[in-house]
């Protein structure tokens, strides 16, 4: 098995607890080569615990130095699209976390990037790789005509979890000023998207790039996309939503927030006419805790309940070894840029709908 040269492109918190772990374990598969961060202590200190020589504070000095062969992008938000398409264009294949951007036109240049380069973009949505989900997948038929689906992802702060479960390297080294120029690119991106909209709709446009893009993710590939959302409601400075989409014969309701309880409650629930599914997801940042499907079946007569664990392996290490396996074979991950832009879309379309609700 070919192994994989891997650049990591932001040292936050996601890539000290999930993926430089991940790619530690998996050896045959991927060679961390390179990390990139701005604070010049975290890179130090990861650099040294990982045992990598090459460290960058700036992706660009990076992507020049060559060497790599992929590089996974877990730095903020507001600049995925640029490290992804500079690596694009450096010839390398990208794993981008969600969300891949925060608008319409950044996801353009990144599609435009691929095309161009010919390389591999594939968004991080690991819960659809989790087998539990994609068992779900297949198991849809068995419930008959959909007759309703909600889909509920109400979290306490992540940082609850970790706090309790790993340690985190949390710099104070990053210049003020690149904190600011974060925080007013965002907000130039989002109004890019939305238009000229009220603060606190800028804030749920961002909690739906962020918690909401799993969800609604893993619902289309579930269930298809929604003809439309019917309404929408907003709480909490927009940090509390819900949402009714219409698919024509079923509607699903979507309910999102976070709250301070020590807690994960996340799953999708499809009624259908002669079966119940449920995917029940726990926190990704306890790594191995695993996804289950629950599957309620009528057969004539008999009713049969039951739990699936399909394998105790973590999402993360799934989404990993896919990535590694589309680049060095060529197939087309099902998370590509393309998926993620209608993710976008129904993020805006339910922005229009608390604007006219």
């Amino acid at each position: 098995m070919s192994k994989l040269r891997v650049g990591v492109i932001g040292l936050g918190e996601v890539a000290q607890v999930i993926h430089l772990p991940v790619i530690e374990s998996l050896p045959d598969r991927y060679e961390l080569a390179a990390i990139c961060d701005i604070s010049p202590g975290l890179l130090e200190r990861l650099g040294a615990r990982y045992r990598v020589e090459h460290r960058y504070t700036d992706f660009r000095e990076m992507l020049a130095a060559g060497g790599l062969d992929c590089v996974v992008v877990l730095n903020s938000d507001e600049y995925h699209a640029d490290c992804t398409v500079a690596a694009l264009d450096a010839g390398l294949d990208v794993l981008v976390e969600k969300p891949m951007c925060l608008s319409p036109r950044e996801a353009q240049e990144i599609i435009a990037a691929r095309d161009r380069s010919g390389k591999t973009v594939m968004v991080a949505y690991m819960r659809r790789y989790a087998p539990a989900f994609t068992e779900a997948v297949q198991k849809l038929p068995e419930l008959g005509p959909i007759r309703y689906v909600r889909v509920h992802d109400v979290i306490g702060e992540n940082r609850l979890i970790v706090d309790q479960t790993s340690y985190v390297d949390r710099p104070d080294d990053v210049p003020e000023e690149a904190v600011d120029e974060k925080w007013a690119r965002r907000s130039a991106l989002v109004k890019e998207a939305l238009g000229d909209v009220p603060q606190e709709l800028e804030w749920t446009y961002g909690l739906l790039c962020g918690l909401g893009s799993h969800d609604l993710s893993a619902m289309r590939e579930l269930l298809g996309r929604p003809k439309e959302v019917s309404a929408a409601k907003m709480w909490r400075n927009g940090g509390y939503l819900v949402a009714l989409l219409d698919y024509g014969d079923f509607v699903v309701t979507y309910e999102t927030g976070v709250d301070d309880q020590l807690r994960y409650d996340t799953y999708i629930e499809v009624y259908g006419a002669s079966g119940t599914m449920k995917v029940e997801y726990d926190t990704p940042y306890v790594r191995h805790f695993p996804t289950t499907l629950h599957l309620e079946l009528t057969d004539g007569d008999s009713y049969e309940r039951s739990v699936r664990r399909p394998h105790l392996k973590d999402p993360y290490t799934y989404e990993l070894e896919h990535f590694h396996e589309a680049v060095t074979t060529g197939v087309t991950p099902k998370t590509t840029p393309e998926d993620y832009v209608q993710d976008m879309e129904l993020f805006i379309e339910i922005i229009r709908a608390l604007e006219n609700g």
